[in-house]
């Protein structure tokens, strides 16, 4: 059976397989395979943040995601990580709102970078942190 550190690894690699085959679909100016694929990756990043969000992340604090006066440096980080998570699923879907309601694969495509960066730090971030827990 998988460590916790290591299922989020796996499904972290398999996500970013499945944005791999959006920028692959959008470079080569395939808009029906790029609408899946981004449909596919969308689906898969929010059933993976829920799980993070309900069993591996501590609950937030009565604050939400807007930091107290005084917080602990383990809670300022999950509430980071949180807030990250918010704004990669925004990203996400704002990409496949472009490409399922607009058929803009172009504009997508522009906003891949983005994406693409912080999502990498996000989880090189959120998995040494969850390694420094174990």
């Amino acid at each position: 059976m998988d460590s916790i550190v290591e299922r989020l690894a796996r499904e972290h690699r398999a996500l970013d397989e499945l944005f791999g085959r959006f920028l692959g679909a959008a470079h080569a100016g395939d808009a029906d395979a790029a609408r899946e694929a981004i449909r596919d990756f969308d689906d898969a990043l929010r059933r993976h943040m829920a799980f993070e969000e309900e069993r591996v992340m501590p609950p937030p604090s009565g604050h939400k995601l807007a930091p107290p006066e005084a917080e602990a440096a383990g809670d300022r980080l999950f509430r980071e990580l949180r807030l990250e998570h918010v704004q990669i699923r925004e990203l996400s879907g704002i990409m496949r709102r472009l490409l399922e309601e607009q058929n803009d694969w172009k504009g997508a495509e522009r906003l891949a970078g983005n994406l693409a960066r912080r999502w990498d730090a996000h989880t090189a971030r959120e998995e040494k942190a969850v390694a420094d827990l174990g």
